[in-house]
């Protein structure tokens, strides 16, 4: 019974990460990736364990079906991560801390999207609702 739960477990905390869409941490490993399958690239500057917009965010539209299908075809996903609670590794850290000093950081969230050659096309400061469907017609622009 207990392995049985276990398994139920593990495939339901698997399902939910790919429902998810992969995130990466490490923008040029992303940007290799991007130019390789010609996509965009998503910035998710956020606090994700203390930032109520961030928070707003994660919920309303980058764990939507919507923009998990979107970002699936278009996107190679990027989150840098600024926690108070959440474990992190230094090395995370320092590129983390690197990547929000290069960007020019000023609030959370920030979303920035990359063009696959790393030129910066878009850039949102703060989340007030918008709906995931709009949200992702707004990324979808960017892609023409």
């Amino acid at each position: 019974m207990k392995k049985l739960l276990l398994l139920l477990t593990a495939t339901f905390a698997t399902l939910a990460l790919a429902a998810e869409g992969e995130w990466l941490t490490d923008l040029a490993k992303a940007q290799e990736k991007a130019k390789a399958e010609k996509k965009l690239v998503l910035l998710d500057f956020t606090g994700s364990d203390w930032c109520p917009p961030c928070k707003s965010l994660h919920n309303t539209v980058l764990t939507s079906a919507e923009f998990t299908k979107f970002a699936k075809d278009n996107l190679v996903l990027v989150e840098v991560d600024f926690p108070r609670s959440k474990p992190q590794s230094a090395e995370l850290k320092a590129a983390n801390r690197k990547l929000s000093e290069k960007y020019k950081i000023e609030g959370y969230p920030t979303v920035i999207v990359l063009d696959a050659n790393g030129k910066e096309i878009s850039r949102e400061v703060g989340f007030s609702g918008t709906p995931a469907k709009d949200y992702v017609a707004k990324l979808a622009k960017l892609r023409k």
